[in-house]
């Protein structure tokens, strides 16, 4: 009888939390709110940012530019990973396909560049578009653990998780009888 069980085409049922929450309203959301706080971010340093930094004392516009700068190389982080994630979602890579890929991505938590005094005589809005920045910096590194975790029982194959259960469904079995 075990022999015909394992004939039986084998496939996974685990449904993973992580890819359920990728491709849920929430990353929906996520991905709207992430690249809208790219286009704001580009349009403020493009515009008003730029008019705003000329007025800055020399230390604070040396400030400004490494703010504005990590806060690009933050941004387009962000921005490749969740264009990463929306191509999965789409089936127009894998997870797997998106998690060799990722690695290109280098999502890394980044502090402010400046001290916190000189961050504070910066514009507003560069600040707000940093700290807002930041936050989504860490909601994402959070859904990517989540989503490329890997638990014991997603680290085996699907026919090795199965044959697994099977040596402990005929072991249970030879134990009854």
């Amino acid at each position: 009888m075990a022999a015909k069980i394992m004939n039986f085409p084998m496939k996974s049922n685990t449904v993973s939390f992580g890819q359920k929450l990728a491709s849920s309203e929430m990353f929906k959301a996520l991905f709207k709110e992430g690249m809208g706080l790219v286009e704001e971010a580009a349009s403020y340093l493009d515009g008003l940012g730029r008019t705003e930094s000329k007025l800055l004392v020399r230390t604070d516009a040396l400030a400004y530019a490494s703010e504005s700068m990590r806060l690009t190389t933050r941004l387009m982080q962000l921005a490749s990973w969740l264009l990463l994630q929306r191509a999965v979602n789409e089936g127009e890579m894998s997870l797997t396909q998106a998690a060799t890929e990722k690695h290109k991505v280098k999502l890394t938590h980044q502090d402010l560049a400046s001290r916190s005094e000189v961050f504070e005589r910066l514009p507003e809005t560069l600040r707000n578009l940093v700290h807002r920045s930041l936050r989504l910096q860490e909601r994402i590194m959070h859904l990517d653990k989540v989503i490329y975790a890997e638990t014991p029982a997603q680290a085996l194959s699907a026919p090795a998780a199965l044959m697994v259960q099977m040596e402990m469904l005929q072991e249970a079995f030879r134990n009854r009888a």
